[in-house]
């Protein structure tokens, strides 16, 4: 579906997220796997992500996907963003805080 490769183009945008694919899937699938990290119904985008860095740019991630949808069918859907991991370079900077 072409709008799930938009969205996960546009996610490849904000800096601090990336989609939620898991890492075996990722080495033997000969297709781009990111596009498992969006689920696209009528009244529902789900695009699941892992946080890289923190604080969480959901606003940044949000604007940026919405931007996507507006003059399509799902330009009223509910966006939903699931931050299903944080990477552990994110938590790096944290040391001593």
């Amino acid at each position: 579906m072409v709008i799930t490769a938009e969205l996960v183009k546009a996610l490849g945008k904000v800096d601090g997220l990336r989609p939620s694919v898991p890492e075996p899937v990722r080495s033997w699938v000969p297709w781009d796997v990111d596009l498992l990290a969006v689920d696209v119904a009528d009244d529902l985008v789900c695009v699941r992500v892992v946080a890289t860095a923190l604080p969480l740019p959901l606003a940044e991630a949000g604007e940026v996907l919405r931007a996507v949808l507006v003059g399509t069918q799902w330009e009223n859907a509910v966006l939903r963003i699931v931050v299903t991991d944080v990477d552990k370079r994110a938590l790096d900077h944290l040391d001593g805080a």
